[in-house]
């Protein structure tokens, strides 16, 4: 029922989705379901930055209504929280809500159809070389960590058993997720870290004393947030990726450095960080973003929505006037597929939208298809856009 309040609320559904949600919906919990499902899944001011809600709400039902030749109404529960999920949901032009004809219903490539999204997964290597396959359903366990299969903890030094010689070696270990994946680490000095698909990440099994904590993103994006240096000793804490160095005392922030990007882009939302390389240093505040040029070594500073550069650990895309490039770009690693433009001119075509991570690639493409007059076709995995 969940993807068919979405394609409701997104305007994609069928008739035949819409009559089962209607008949779902007779029952007085199922519509408190509904309601607290559209509160509790998405922080509606912070997305939508309290727009018209009303004009949004009137907007919809008239197309709604218009669909639906029926004169039963048809939801009882419509409130001002669905009005705002729908601009959520959907994609559109800059700052429009839908001002066009429904079309017809399509029936999409059978492999669209069945392409889903991304789940907790990765790859755990040990100092060995040995990998170890983390995903839901699989525990696993050494000396040092422990995982449940959605996230991996590290013992803190006190826990670890020292060595034949008394002595606490320290080894290095990666993480690594997939295209199609996403995975939660806690370092041994209570450090979170979420892997964004496509990353890696190398870390030691604890850190020693007196020594600053290092990490290194290997490549793609993480989200960290650093445990105080108040709990160790003042000890700073380091992230070393490509080019650059962040150093850190206790804070929040998100590092973007994929292999296929020009650019490393180090957003801090909370606490101050220092952004480095061999030629520049910058000291960024709340809100701030350091954009790393790879070819020129150069570091440029911005500010930015906190929230659009980090939505993607919360479970959602959030999407503020992105190209159509950049945004297929983030759909192909978290469904793992390829997609390709053979119309170079539909690159540059800007969308807004926030929608939901567990979403289906069908109930992405359909929106954007709709607003875009976007054909594609399916060669094996591949989708290539005309």
């Amino acid at each position: 029922m969940k993807k068919i309040i979405i394609k409701y609320i997104a305007n994609t559904i069928t008739n035949l989705e819409l009559e089962e949600l209607k008949l779902w919906l007779k029952e007085e919990k199922n519509q408190k379901t509904f309601e607290q499902y559209i509160k509790a899944s998405y922080d509606i001011d912070t997305i939508m930055n309290k727009p018209d809600l009303d004009a949004a709400y009137k907007k919809l039902r008239q197309t709604l209504d218009a669909k639906q030749k029926s004169k039963v109404r048809i939801l009882p529960i419509w409130s001002k929280y669905a009005a705002a999920a729908v601009v959520v949901f959907m994609f559109s032009y800059l700052h429009t809500f839908y001002n066009q004809e429904q079309q017809p219903e399509e029936v999409l490539n059978t492999f669209v159809t069945t392409v889903t999204s991304g789940v907790d997964k990765a790859t755990l290597t040990l100092d060995d070389g040995s990998d170890i396959i983390l995903e839901e359903g699989k525990t696993y366990t050494n000396n040092s960590v422990a995982s449940n299969g959605e996230e991996i903890v590290y013992k803190v030094e006190e826990e670890i058993t020292p060595n034949k010689t008394g002595a606490k070696t320290i080894a290095y270990n990666y993480l690594t997720t997939p295209r199609g994946g996403e995975f939660h680490v806690v370092l041994a000095d209570g450090t979170e870290v979420w892997l964004n698909s496509e990353t890696k990440l190398k870390y030691p099994t604890f850190f020693k004393e007196g020594e600053s904590r290092k990490v290194e993103l290997v490549y793609g994006e993480a989200y960290f947030d650093v445990s105080s240096s108040k709990n160790h000793h003042g000890a700073t804490f380091k992230v070393l990726s490509n080019l650059q160095e962040v150093e850190v005392l206790g804070t929040e922030f998100n590092i973007k450095a994929y292999k296929d990007e020009t650019s490393i882009y180090t957003t801090l939302a909370e606490g101050k960080v220092a952004v480095s390389n061999n030629s520049f240093k910058e000291n960024l505040v709340v809100g701030q973003q350091s954009i790393l040029n790879k070819t020129t070594g150069d570091i440029a500073v911005k500010i930015v929505n906190i929230y659009n550069e980090t939505a993607w650990k919360s479970g959602v895309f959030s999407f503020k006037n992105k190209s159509l490039k950049e945004i297929m770009k983030v759909l192909s690693r978290w469904y793992d597929i390829d997609i390709v433009f053979e119309n170079k001119e539909l690159e540059t075509i800007k969308f807004n939208g926030v929608l939901s991570k567990k979403m289906t690639l069908e109930e992405i493409l359909t929106p954007i298809k709709r607003n875009s007059n976007l054909n594609y076709i399916v060669n094996d995995t591949k989708i290539i856009l005309k």
